[in-house]
Order: C-alpha cells, then structure tokens, then sequence
C-alpha cells in the first residue's frame, strides 16, 4: 500500500485520546470485574456466565449491530454509546458501595457493556476511513498508533490500576470506568462531522444484514482478511486456555514467572504495531500479512517446544508482534477497500466470525491437554495457523492488494460524479480473481 505522506487531520489525535482514555478504563474493568465476581461467589459457573456475558453481543448482535451502524451517524453513535456506558457503570458503582451488587447484575453489565463496545468499536471502524479520506498509508499509520496505545493502557497500564483501585473499594474502579468513557464520550462528540452513510433503498434490517455478510463471503480478499483472525482466534484462545498449565506443569514457573510471560506478549504486540507500517511498504501488504502470520505460527510453534522459561518469553514476544503488525495490516486494508455504506456491517461480519469461533479453541486445547498433553494443545494450535497461512496466501496476496485499492480509488472517484448507488455496488468489483 502506497501513498504520498500526508499529516494526519487534527480530529485524529482526539479520537485517539479519547480511545486511549477509554482503553485504559477497559483494562482497570478486565481486571476488576473477575475480581468483583471472585469476591461474591467460589463458583466457576457463575464466574463464567459473568465472563461469557460480555460476548454474547458479539454472537447474538454482531451483524445486526453493522446494519445499524451503517444506518446512523457514526460519530453520534460513539458518543451516545461511551456516555451510556458511563451512566451504566455510575449505576453500577452506587450499587457496589450500597452493598447490593450479585452475580446476575454483575453479568447483566458485562453483557450491556459488550454490547456498548459492539456499537462503539464498529462505529469507530466505520468512522476512521471517513476522517481519513480512505488513505491507505494515512490509515496504517492510524491504526498502528490506536493498537499501540489500547495495547500499551489496556495491557499494561489497566489492569494493574484496576487491581489498585479495588483495594481501595469496590465501588472505586467502576467509577474510574466510568469517568473514562464520560472523558472519550466527551472528547468524540467533539470530532469533525463526516458524511452520513449513503441512504439506500428502503430494505429490512435483516435483509441489509445479509448483504454486509454476503459482501465479505463474495470477496476472496475480505474473506481471508476474515479468515486470520477467525482461524487464529482458535488457535491464540487454545494457547491462553493452556498457557497456565503449561508455565507452571512443564517450564516450572509461579504467578510472578506466567505474569511476566504475558509482559512479553504485549512488548512484541507493541513492537509488531509499531513496525506494521514499515513492513507493509517494504513487503506489500499482501506479503506482510503471510508473512506475520508465517510468524505467528513458528512461533507458537516455538513455544510448543520451549524447554525453559526464557526460550517460551522470547517466542511469545514474537508471536505478540505478529499479532501486533496483522492487527494494524488487516483493518486498514478493510478500511481502504469496502465502501462507507457497508463498512459496519463488513466490520462487525469479521469480528463476529472470530468471536464466534474463540470457544472452540477453548474446548480444543482442553480435550487436547485431557487427553494427550498439554503440549500437544500448543503443538496443534501452532499446526493450525500454518495451515491457515498456506490457506490464506494466494486470498490476499499484493496483486489481489493492489487491484482491489486500484478499484476502491476509482469507485471513489466515481462517487463524487454519479448518484449513490445500490447495496451491491462494488462487490464484483473488490472479488478480484
């Protein structure tokens, strides 16, 4: 991906403090709402219909929810979404400091704010491209900065706060969530408008729903962008399913020791993001995306067969900035390609695919350790995403990269002379062969 370096337009940067902001109170939530729940009841049951609770938008929702965003304001939409979510999380810290939070309330919120982050994090998909006038190097360098950070506030700095401040009380993170998303609604309410998405012909939800899923089965590209996260959501969930087990079982290491093996997941996710952009010019972005996902692989491939504590850091190190570099490579290409009025329902079909597909790699790995090893979870999760690398190759290769951008720019040039046209326009056109 190609392009002539341009500066970013001053409504980046409080978009990307606001999902800073906001990113730093979902990390102090992902570690305070497990240890709410931990403290109300012992049973694994109910601890995990709380952490169950905040996907389920994603499994029952996901596509309908990109309908809806193709259909509203996307800016409103955000900030409507992060001062609700605010108003929610107020309520439920009044209800913590009264004493009278449970379990099903627990799971209620976590449910309201997934769904709260199925609009929002769309929404902001969606929007992105617009602000940025669908420049494919300006949206790398984007999307490169916004991974950095939320891995940086949400990986790093989040959690630990969050565990600080339940110490403190268990009212006191829920409110410090919640000022976070009071703070980002504030500051995206304030961003420049952009075009609302192009009214098109009167249809059913359902029916504008389908058209979003079937133009990313059409396209062989978005559907291998799909694919990768989808097919590696098994293989990353099987790992995290068994990481434990494996740390303390076979590398002999505590609490502290598995901690800091996390710690080097994100440091190569923070070096993967920053570097996405450069390997994008240098390899093609179609290569770049084989190529991380080559990484990704060899690997967990790596670690499958770590012999120490250190060997088992390096490779997660590794596989974190492939993880790093295709989460910035692969949205941005999306983003430069699909048209404004389907980019929701495109978004939130991808995503929706590689939530739906995370519990199987759950049950996966733990029938595999049950039964065999746990390094045969590790070992076949490895196998996994060189597989899904071969399969994915030739869909997003640079020629498929290339004429899918060449496309994009001139049904954007054929916009802006001619009347917005119908749900399907386009979708031959992406679906190179």
């Amino acid at each position: 991906m190609t392009s002539d370096v341009r500066k970013t337009p001053a409504g980046f940067g409080r978009l990307w403090t606001a999902q800073t902001v906001s990113s730093l109170g979902d990390g102090v939530s992902h570690a305070a709402l497990p240890l709410l729940a931990l403290a109300l009841t012992r049973d694994p049951m109910a601890l995990a219909v709380v952490s169950a609770a905040g996907t389920l938008p994603w499994l029952l929702f996901g596509v309908l929810g990109g309908a809806l965003v193709d259909r509203w304001d996307r800016r409103r939409t955000m900030w409507v979404t992060d001062a609700a979510r605010a108003v929610l999380l107020a309520v439920t810290a009044a209800a913590a400091a009264l004493d009278v939070l449970g379990i099903p309330l627990l799971a209620a919120v976590a449910f309201l704010l997934g769904l709260g982050g199925l609009f929002f994090d769309t929404a902001a998909t969606a929007y992105l491209p617009d602000l940025l006038g669908r420049d494919p190097a300006l949206l790398e360098r984007a999307n490169s900065r916004l991974r950095g950070t939320q891995t940086a506030a949400s990986g790093f700095a989040g959690p630990p706060a969050g565990s600080a401040l339940l110490a403190l009380g268990r009212a006191v993170p829920l409110l410090a969530d919640a000022v976070s998303f009071a703070v980002c609604a504030v500051l995206v309410r304030s961003l420049p408008a952009t075009p609302r998405p192009v009214t098109q012909a009167r249809e059913s939800l359902l029916r504008q729903a389908r058209a979003g899923a079937t133009y990313v089965f059409r396209s062989r590209l978005l559907l291998g962008l799909a694919l990768r996260p989808a097919v590696g959501n098994i293989a990353f969930v099987g790992v995290e399913t068994v990481l434990a087990l494996f740390a303390h079982d076979r590398l002999g290491i505590g609490s502290l020791g598995f901690g800091l093996l996390l710690t080097a997941e994100a440091t190569g996710g923070l070096l993967g993001a920053g570097i996405a952009s450069f390997l994008g010019r240098r390899l093609g972005t179609g290569t770049a995306l084989t190529c991380t996902a080559a990484v990704e692989g060899l690997a967990v491939l790596a670690l499958a067969a770590a012999p120490n504590a250190y060997v088992a850091g390096l490779a997660l190190a590794v596989c974190g900035a492939g993880m790093g570099a295709t989460m910035v490579l692969g949205p941005s290409l999306r983003q430069a390609i699909v048209p404004s009025h389907l980019m929701g329902r495109v978004a939130s079909t991808s995503r929706m695919l590689s939530m739906c597909a995370a519990p199987f790699g759950a049950f996966l790995a733990g029938w595999l350790a049950t039964a065999y090893d746990v390094r045969t979870a590790l070992y076949a999760a490895a196998g996994l995403l060189l597989a899904m690398t071969a399969v994915t190759a030739t869909m997003t290769g640079n020629r498929r990269v290339e004429a899918a951008l060449a496309t994009a720019t001139l049904e954007s040039e054929e916009v802006h002379r001619t009347p917005a046209r119908g749900e399907g326009a386009g979708a031959a056109a992406v679906s190179s062969p």
